[in-house]
């Protein structure tokens, strides 16, 4: 690991005077000589690892601010602190009883010594990987622009179908933001210029011709909130994930679903699709096929086909189309038949 000079900020201000003062204007959160971190499972690992590499850590946890720890709930809904560990907001009897999609989501993720460790704002802003990202000697255009991507012609069993471009089709593998996504989340974000409301489903930037840029965040911008409407039939709501062991590992395929019913009859549908797509990714055409339709397993299926129609598999990966369609039909028949 290559040193780097630690600093403990005590104000969203400061650190994101500190920060600004040391990046420019233009740079990315990720590549920005100085970082903002906070549990650091993850940009740790990348720091040993090579691939990050900030002269700079503004490390997070000495913020006053005695909000970006607590959990409020309202009518209006739930609003997470930025620094609220994952195992908290998963433990929350009210996040367990008006909204068990997310908390079965942060249940399913990571280890239970990470999931203590972890803060809320952190793992939504963990970044769309694979094993090329993390070994510098393979090629990476989201580790070095304009260099190639290995897992083209690479194994690429663990890679997206969904939202991929001919740079990048590396998976974002978190799970909590699939929640987010399907309950339209605002993330309350405040940096150098100001502060702002961020849709969560603007947040992440599907690769493109630049996957190095992975969120609409500049590189200044603190995290400070996570904010959830109120949403009276997400009490109907779970999170279904599939992977190859029951525990600390990756979703081959998940889905995040919320259901307002009317008897079988859907009133609305909320879903969203992880370890699929190279962001957290909204299936707005399946939830378009349900609208107004009974559902049973005739229209989840149909639901579903919609969901991967525009699908694009790899060598390795090709399975994970039909698999992330089964998980779908599953997830929306299990959230149909919920006692609520």
């Amino acid at each position: 690991m290559r040193p780097f000079v630690y600093e403990q900020p005590t104000e969203i201000s400061t650190a994101a005077a500190m920060a600004s003062r040391f990046t420019r204007r233009d740079d990315q959160p990720t590549r920005a000589n100085a970082q903002f971190i906070a549990g650091g499972t993850n940009l740790a690992d990348y720091m040993k690892l090579g691939v990050a590499q900030p002269d700079r850590l503004l490390d997070l946890n000495r913020l006053a601010d005695p909000g970006l720890r607590q959990i409020r709930v309202t009518d209006d809904g739930i609003r997470f602190g930025a620094l609220v560990r994952m195992g908290e907001a998963a433990d929350h009897p009210d996040v367990k009883r008006r909204y068990p999609v997310i908390a079965d989501s942060l249940k399913l993720a990571a280890s239970g010594q990470i999931r203590n460790m972890a803060s809320l704002a952190g793992n939504i802003l963990q970044r769309t990987r694979c094993e090329y990202f993390r070994e510098t000697s393979w090629a990476c255009n989201k580790r070095v622009p304009g260099s190639g991507c290995a897992a083209m012609e690479g194994f690429n069993r663990q890679h997206a179908v969904l939202g991929a471009s001919d740079a990048c089709i590396a998976t974002y593998h978190g799970d909590f933001a699939q929640a987010l996504m399907a309950l339209d989340a605002i993330v309350h974000a405040e940096g150098a210029r100001g502060a702002r409301n961020i849709p969560f489903a603007k947040l992440h930037r599907q690769p493109g011709d630049t996957p190095h840029i992975e969120t609409d965040l500049a590189a200044d911008e603190i995290i400070t909130a996570i904010e959830v409407p109120a949403i009276p039939w997400a009490r109907r709501s779970l999170y279904l994930k599939i992977r190859d062991r029951e525990s600390y590992a990756f979703a081959l395929a998940s889905a995040a679903v919320a259901l307002d019913l009317d008897g079988d009859g859907v009133r609305e549908a909320r879903i969203a699709l992880g370890g699929l797509a190279t962001v957290p990714w909204r299936a707005g055409k399946a939830e378009e096929v349900l609208q107004g339709k009974p559902l049973d397993e005739h229209s989840a299926t149909i639901a579903a086909d919609a969901a991967f129609a525009d699908a694009v598999p790899r060598q390795h990966n090709a399975f994970k189309t039909e698999l992330g369609k089964r998980t779908l039909v599953r997830a929306l028949l299990e959230t149909r038949d919920m006692k609520v």
